[in-house]
């Protein structure tokens, strides 16, 4: 029950590893500062994403009291939600990215980030009001929580769908802010 949502979970770690990568050309400078911009103020958010998906992964593949994982998971959500908060605060912050339809862009992607904050939010609450006593209801709770998972990332990918096809994308990918590195599986090349 418990590894149906890490593997559900580490599908959100691939959220942000899509903007990973290969670094692009010297391209535009202006899309290259705007992107560094960006890039600086997401990477420790990016850092505390992969962390909480780590803790999430590790009560689910020990053998955790549901106690554990219900506190582990829950602050992991909360993690997550703040994070992609902070991700879209940073994408306003930065101002409207020198591309074409850039004021669409950057508002799209920010609506984006933010309803993922919420559908972590969201999952937070109901892993907050699982009954860890009552195994059986625990562990159908959590089979709600994993469906959620889906829900709760397609904002995020949205959003960096918007940013892609507004051709930030390789501008993103040169900055090292945006890279992020994982222990658990390879790298993209």
């Amino acid at each position: 029950m418990n590894k149906k949502l890490a593997a559900a979970v580490s599908g959100g770690a691939v959220l942000m590893l899509v903007l990973s990568g290969c670094g692009g050309d010297d391209g535009d400078k202006k899309a290259d500062a705007w992107a560094k911009k960006v890039c600086d103020s997401w990477q420790p958010e990016l850092k505390k994403i992969e962390q909480a998906n780590a803790d999430i992964k590790r009560v689910a593949t020990e053998s955790s009291k549901p106690e554990e994982v219900q506190s582990t998971d829950s602050a992991a959500f909360g993690t997550m939600s703040a994070s992609y908060k902070a991700m879209g605060a940073a994408l306003q912050s930065a101002g409207v990215p020198p591309v074409k339809n850039g004021e669409e862009t950057q508002s799209a992607a920010v609506k984006g980030f933010d309803s993922t904050s919420q559908g972590y939010t969201a999952l937070k609450t109901k892993m907050d009001a699982l009954d860890p006593k009552d195994q059986g209801k625990f562990a159908e709770g959590l089979k709600d929580v994993a469906a959620g998972l889906e829900d709760a990332t397609k904002g995020g990918k949205d959003a960096l769908d918007k940013l892609k096809a507004g051709g930030l994308d390789k501008a993103m990918n040169s900055q090292k802010g945006c890279q992020v590195t994982t222990t658990t599986s390879p790298s993209p090349k």
